[in-house]
């Protein structure tokens, strides 16, 4: 069963040409003014969880040293390791905001 033209030039990405027109006015200058199409809401304890442990940094050679071991094929999980790490932060979170 074909669904579509299989020739890449001519696929088109549906949200070019939604982006195309919906960002422009007829005269085909950006819109000046966009509607939002949703409200998102962070509620207090999920703020706090959010900014209690992280100073936003991170170490971009441990990054790439992982990288390199996943294209290697020698990077290893420790299942039992994370496990053992999520219920001592959720734990944690737990005796830390149920107070």
């Amino acid at each position: 069963m074909k669904i579509g033209s299989l020739d890449p030039k001519n696929a088109v990405a549906p949200m070019q040409n939604d982006r195309k027109s919906a960002g422009a006015d007829k005269a085909g200058s950006p819109a000046s003014t966009a509607e939002p199409s949703a409200t998102v809401q962070i509620s207090s304890a999920a703020s706090l969880i959010s900014s209690a442990d992280s100073d936003g940094t991170f170490d971009a050679e441990k990054v790439q040293r992982m990288a390199q071991a996943i294209r290697e094929g020698k990077f290893e999980v420790d299942a039992d390791k994370i496990a053992d790490k999520l219920i001592a932060n959720t734990q944690e979170l737990l005796r830390k905001y149920s107070s």
